[in-house]
């Protein structure tokens, strides 16, 4: 039996992937970091080239650990890549680059039905990243699951827009996203067309899915980077929505006819003095591990009260790094297998 088959956000969760911080730095040249950051000034301007502070990653992997301790107890098995140090910088034929880290596997690795996809990520420093998790893979194609890795981008100087901040980031030269510009619901795959995926990453996943999918490009919605601080998927027809960044005309269609809680504005905190490399909306970065349960930011008692009214209960933990690393409970795992059949929901 396949270890990988999930088909959407909120079935009862049976395995997930978990990164860590260790090796945590960030890169002194990557061209896709500074397209972003001239479109994203307020969010990227803060941020310090070089190895992140020792402190910073032991009490990442503390709280991370807390966050496993959860999910055993919940039956749920757990896997951990291996965090690659990558002393010197790498090269392809092209250009050369500093290492990023595996915190955040849901950036790199898209899990469909039985197929888990290596997508070809927009940052130079990435390149490589799924080399820690190899054996994982491994294993899930020795059970049946279909390992696909998506074409390696070139990553060239001109597919990053370094000139017209009024545009995308990303030109549409070659396939480029990451994985967590998808949400998955059942046969529809919503897909956020943004600086972080662009045109023709939404018609390569399309064509690797075939017809019994249909992946919407959700444009206008979120410029800069990632879905998952903007829309969540709780269950069937109940999402909860980012209000500075959704609204009645740009909401995907296959959201149109479900229900839509608005997320209350988040609780701001701050544990280091580096710059944040997300924005406070990562509070709203919940993991659902079935229909009445989520993994939620303790901080965030609004968003924690506002599921309660729902039927959702909330497992409230903290990361306290997760906007100087990047991510939040749903950024850091990958939940590869979960209980329940492919369904249409739209």
């Amino acid at each position: 039996m396949s270890l990988v088959n999930v088909h959407n956000e909120w079935d009862p969760v049976e395995e997930i992937i978990i990164g860590s911080p260790l090796h945590a730095a960030m890169p002194y040249e990557d061209k896709g970091f500074q397209a972003i950051q001239q479109a994203t000034h307020d969010l990227f301007d803060a941020l310090i080239p070089g190895p992140i502070p020792r402190k910073i990653i032991d009490e990442t992997e503390e709280d991370i650990q807390i966050f496993i301790n959860e999910l055993d107890k919940a039956g749920i098995q757990v896997r951990r890549p291996e965090p690659i140090e990558f002393k010197e910088k790498f090269k392809t034929l092209d250009w050369e680059a500093e290492h990023y880290f595996s915190y955040c596997p849901r950036d790199i690795l898209l899990a469909i039905g039985e197929i888990i996809i290596e997508t070809p990520n927009v940052f130079r420093s990435r390149y490589f990243e799924t080399a820690g998790y190899k054996k994982i893979l491994i294993d899930y194609m020795n059970s049946g699951s279909k390992w696909i890795a998506a074409p390696k981008p070139r990553l060239l100087d001109d597919i990053y827009n370094t000139f017209d901040q009024n545009t995308s980031a990303l030109n549409n030269l070659e396939p480029v996203f990451d994985a967590a510009n998808i949400l998955r619901m059942g046969r529809d795959i919503i897909y956020l067309v943004s600086d972080s995926g662009n045109e023709l990453g939404h018609k390569w996943l399309q064509s690797i899915l075939g017809k019994e999918y249909r992946v919407h490009p959700c444009r206008n919605l979120y410029s800069s980077m990632h879905i998952d601080s903007t829309i969540c998927l709780l269950k069937p027809g109940l999402a909860l929505i980012n209000p500075s960044r959704v609204n009645k005309d740009n909401l995907p269609k296959p959201l149109e006819n479900w229900d839509l809680l608005i997320c209350p504005e988040m609780a701001e905190y701050k544990y280091s003095d580096l710059g944040a490399f997300s924005t406070p909306w990562l509070g709203m970065n919940l993991l659902m591990l079935s229909t009445d349960l989520a993994v939620v930011d303790k901080h965030q008692l609004a968003l924690i009260k506002l599921l309660e009214k729902n039927g959702i209960a909330s497992i409230p933990l903290a990361l306290r790094h997760g906007r100087t690393l990047g991510g939040g409970f749903h950024c850091i795992s990958l939940d590869v297998r979960r209980k329940g059949k492919l369904e249409d929901y739209a």
